[in-house]
């Protein structure tokens, strides 16, 4: 499976884009949302408002519109939501990749794909809209998840559905439809789904480290600019 990420990698002569063209790459900076950053210790990152606030700071500091960061960060975002705790086993390890941005900004496909599935995951601190698509490569099959998307990104859409590499398949969701969140995009490699529909976990436990890293590697086997 690496070898089929490098191989896609390979063949793209300029950066897989999953969010809108006409934001250009140098329009874009790294943020960190661990509990290594000092910065974090002094605001209520939990706060969605809060969070959009040192977002912004952070996107004026790089001159920049778009966010991104976090695979396997561990994070303190989740300390307020109830979901995120389980037989006092906590989950605040980050699976995905989020990329933070203005709601309505157009999510595109970073390869050929068809829709997997799709679920609007409405539990507090969730991914709200989600959509996940499969793709095809070299005897490969894996996929990609779209978490924090917005309510009209479900409307259109079928299981089966094909689309081309470039293609919009969504849009960004609000705070308030992407369940407390700063608007932003989680995407997310998996390979195996599980049986899943429409969602997979994004966060997991320390204990559960080893099984989820390897499920879910690192986006940036398949991006171009991480």
């Amino acid at each position: 499976m690496i070898s089929s990420f490098k191989q896609i990698k390979k063949r793209s002569n300029s950066a897989i884009l999953i969010l809108d063209k006409a934001i250009t790459l140098d329009q874009y900076c790294t943020i960190n949302l661990s509990t290594s950053n000092t910065e974090l210790q002094k605001i209520d990152i939990k706060n969605p408002n809060v969070c959009q606030r040192y977002i912004d700071l952070i996107l004026n500091r790089n001159q920049a519109k778009v966010a991104f960061g976090g695979y396997l960060e561990k994070r303190n975002i989740y300390d307020n939501k109830a979901n995120f705790f389980q037989n006092e086993t906590k989950r605040n390890i980050h699976l995905g990749i989020d990329f933070w941005a203005k709601a309505g900004t157009k999510v595109i496909a970073p390869l050929d794909a068809q829709v997997h599935s799709f679920k609007n995951n409405t539990t507090i601190g969730d991914y709200g809209p989600t959509i996940v698509l499969q793709h095809e490569f070299g005897g490969d099959t894996f996929y990609t998840l779209y978490g924090h998307l917005s309510v009209a990104s479900l409307k259109n859409i079928s299981k089966g559905q094909l689309f081309k590499a470039g293609e919009t398949i969504a849009t960004l969701g609000t705070t308030a439809i992407n369940v407390n969140y700063a608007p932003h995009l989680h995407f997310q490699i998996i390979l195996d789904m599980e049986e899943k529909e429409g969602d997979y976990p994004g966060v997991c436990s320390a204990v559960d480290l080893d099984f989820y890293s390897k499920n879910c590697p690192n986006p940036k086997l398949l991006l171009n600019y991480i």
